[in-house]
């Protein structure tokens, strides 16, 4: 197995030695600006504190894998795709983005049904005027750090990308363009005379929903479960994520780190090109 380590700043030799030494592996080399390969490397149980302690993404990968054997990256846009939950920040608009984001906070660490935890959050938006959802886009939606990077490896090799949110159908579809995606669903906020009702339209796209459009997009590309990718940050995430052949929990909560196959801490969306490859 190769041992990925990365980081978003140099990594000291002590700490690559250190680890090599546990995993009694071989310096690989350098394999971008802050990761680095540790070939023939075994698993060792002081390998994730370690990691934890000192700021460092860490994965076991096969030496012979690489992104040419996936043909769809499923992700969640939310914290994850971008850098904000978009809900929270159109709430702000309303001054009620403490109240919301404690919701968010709760559905994403699994603590409520998200569903009911939407439901809720909706709500509490009723009569904020539509145009506040162009403002969030223009004003505050951000992509993650090394998306580009990400996106742009995944376009050269030919692998899908689909979009999943639980959020809405306003920032996806802006986003698919923009990105070059190939499929996106969310959900859909009801406006009437130009103003949020605090519903949202039609069975709301929850874990489930994510989960089986994986399956639907999966199934007619051809591909297998080991050619998937899904990526998430929250608990609505898993059920997708236990489709696909990897899982990569970024920034995420405890409860998805501890079910992904890898987790990226600390580094951008750029950390998925150097866990596995061009």
């Amino acid at each position: 197995m190769n041992l990925i380590i990365q980081a978003t700043c140099h990594i000291a030799t002590i700490h690559l030695d250190h680890l090599a030494k546990l995993a009694q592996a071989r310096q690989g080399g350098q394999i971008a600006e802050h990761a680095y390969r540790l070939t023939e490397a075994r698993a060792h149980p002081g390998i994730a504190p370690y990691c934890l302690e000192h700021q460092l993404d860490y994965g076991f990968v096969p030496r012979d894998r690489s992104l040419k054997d996936f043909g769809l990256l499923v992700t969640d846009m939310d914290s994850t795709l971008i850098t904000i939950e978009c809900i929270d920040e159109i709430a702000d608009m309303q001054g009620l983005k403490p109240q919301v984001s404690a919701i968010t906070e709760s559905a994403m660490r699994g603590e409520i049904d998200f569903a009911e935890s939407l439901r809720r959050r909706v709500a509490l938006l009723e009569g904020l005027d539509e145009d506040a959802l162009q403002q969030v886009y223009d004003e505050r939606l951000r992509l993650s750090p090394g998306a580009e990077i990400m996106l742009e490896a995944l376009h050269t090799q030919g692998i899908k990308i689909l979009l999943v949110s639980g959020g809405f159908l306003f920032f996806t579809e802006r986003l698919k363009p923009r990105l070059g995606l190939d499929y996106t669903h969310a959900n859909t906020l009801e406006i009437v005379d130009g103003k949020l009702t605090g519903k949202v339209l039609g069975k709301i796209f929850d874990a489930q929903g994510k989960a089986d459009w994986l399956i639907k997009i999966r199934t007619e590309l051809g591909l297998k479960p080991e050619q998937v990718i899904a990526m998430g940050d929250g608990a609505n995430d898993l059920k997708m994520m236990a489709q696909a052949g990897i899982s990569i929990a970024y920034h995420a909560k405890p409860v998805v780190r501890e079910q992904a196959s890898y987790a990226l801490n600390f580094v951008g969306l750029d950390g998925l090109v150097n866990l596995l490859g061009l």
